[in-house]
């Protein structure tokens, strides 16, 4: 991407929109276009349209999603499959009529199989039944996947979807009934010490392993295939194998257990844990195989300590005191 291309970054104010706006803010690109919900509704087609002949992005990011972790996904999923359905199809639609040049479509690695094979390849995708509690969301994510396909080979337009593993950083969802496990074991830990309660309860058994990568290697990563040269984004494009598909990962994991007890001590939490097995666990494993990325020569740099150090920071300064936990994604 040149330095002066009109990029439309969708999902701005979101955890992963407002990294990839940092990371290419950094890298120099600043004629940026970025609108807020209440400016740009995704949702809306009409709106949509008219934005995309009026702008005409030569890049697009598409960040905005509604997003959740496994209370959100099981008490709305009627939300979380309209909502994303709608906001990808118009997206990605109006990309092709206003001749995008190359489209990142980000989802989540939800969208494998609950029993893949572990590490999970792109080529594992549909192979099996979807893990019940995000099965709405997944569902649309795979929709977007397709289109991306689809459009690249019937209108030769160069889309890519990329599937980063469990997510976090500045910016993250702190709300407990909506947000993914780390941000929600944040915001408890921390509530908890600062209320001297004895013990924090955690859903589940502790069990299942998660990969964490940090949102702003998300970011940076979602920058280099932007700027992969064309024989290498063409052979992600055009890989039959892996519907323009590509993971991205830490390869790192570890059990809820051990991630609690990791954000227990930096929050500086020190009551007891309280694990629920009446709750779900959802998938007891979920390893992404990120080596279709490593292979082009990206690798992730932020540890999980450090990372979850930096996340904390950013909750204390900015939400911790103002009762506002909830973050947004488009």
């Amino acid at each position: 991407m040149d330095k002066i291309a009109k990029i439309f970054v969708a999902g701005h104010r979101g955890m992963v929109g407002s990294a990839i706006v940092r990371r290419l803010r950094e890298a120099g690109y600043e004629n940026l276009l970025v609108r807020t919900r209440s400016e740009l509704d995704l949702c809306n087609q009409a709106a949509v349209e008219a934005f995309f002949r009026e702008q005409k992005p030569e890049f697009v990011f598409l960040a905005a999603a509604k997003v959740g972790g496994i209370i959100a996904n099981s008490t709305y999923p009627a939300e979380f499959i309209y909502d994303n359905l709608q906001i990808q199809t118009n997206v990605i639609h109006h990309s092709w009529l206003s001749d995008v040049k190359r489209l990142l479509f980000l989802g989540s690695t939800c969208i494998y199989p609950k029993n893949a094979p572990q590490p999970i390849k792109e080529e594992y995708l549909l192979t099996s039944p979807l893990e019940p509690t995000n099965d709405a969301y997944a569902i649309a994510k795979i929709a977007g996947i397709y289109q991306c396909r689809s459009y690249n080979r019937q209108y030769g337009t160069k889309y890519l979807a990329a599937m980063p593993n469990n997510l976090y950083g500045p910016n993250d969802n702190f709300d407990l009934e909506k947000s993914h496990v780390l941000p929600a074991l944040m915001r408890k830990f921390h509530e908890a010490k600062r209320a001297g309660s004895p013990s924090v309860t955690i859903w589940g058994t502790g069990s299942p392993l998660r990969e964490f990568l940090h949102v702003d290697d998300l970011a940076e990563a979602c920058l280099y295939l932007m700027n992969l040269d064309d024989a290498g984004y063409n052979r992600l494009v055009d890989d039959s194998n892996a519907p323009a598909l590509i993971n991205i990962g830490s390869g790192e994991e570890l059990t809820i257990r051990d991630l609690a007890l990791l954000v227990k001590r930096v929050v500086g939490f020190e009551g007891e844990l309280v694990f629920d097995t009446d709750k779900p666990d959802g998938t007891m494993r979920k390893l992404a195989d990120a080596s279709r990325i490593q292979a082009l020569g990206w690798q992730h740099r932020i540890g999980l300590e450090d990372g979850i150090r930096d996340t904390y920071q950013w909750f204390v300064e900015n939400l911790s005191g103002s009762g506002d936990v909830k973050g947004e994604a488009g």
